[in-house]
């Protein structure tokens, strides 16, 4: 059902509760997986107009990305990770329709109106614009 599933992580807690649910998803379909963090501080939204050197933020999320994807791995699955650039919700939907994904998995904070205006919502935009599922986690949720 679904062959290649991207898991669109953030570098924080609220992943510890997305993965267990996306490994298992993986492990029943014999899913893909493709990791996704979008870095987007300034030298990320940058670095190609301006010929950038990659930022600490940029190396640290690298990093991130591969222990993940190598942690795993080691569970058996196949995984590949992809370290974006720019605008989450843009990136996301990008790599996701390039690469032929079947499901996009991403946590949800429950933030309400005044959150959703100071932090953004990654959600509202890829979710208003994707012709692709969505498997929203609510972070802190633990896996069945």
């Amino acid at each position: 059902m679904y062959q290649k599933i991207l898991v669109a992580l953030e570098n924080s807690h609220a992943d510890e509760t997305l993965l267990p649910h996306i490994t298992e998803l993986a492990k029943r379909f014999q899913s893909q997986l493709l990791l996704v963090h979008v870095a987007d501080g300034w030298v990320a939204r940058n670095f190609n107009r301006l010929e950038l050197r990659e930022s600490e933020e940029m190396k640290t999320d690298r990093a991130y990305l591969e222990t993940t994807a190598e942690q795993l791995r080691t569970s058996g699955l196949t995984v590949t990770a992809h370290l974006a650039l720019g605008d989450p919700p843009t990136e996301i939907l990008k790599t996701a329709e390039r690469e032929n994904c079947d499901l996009i998995a991403m946590t949800a904070h429950g933030h309400r109106l005044l959150g959703d205006i100071f932090f953004g919502s990654t959600i509202h935009q890829v979710r208003h614009k994707s012709f692709i599922p969505i498997l929203l986690v609510r972070a802190g949720t633990k896996a069945p």
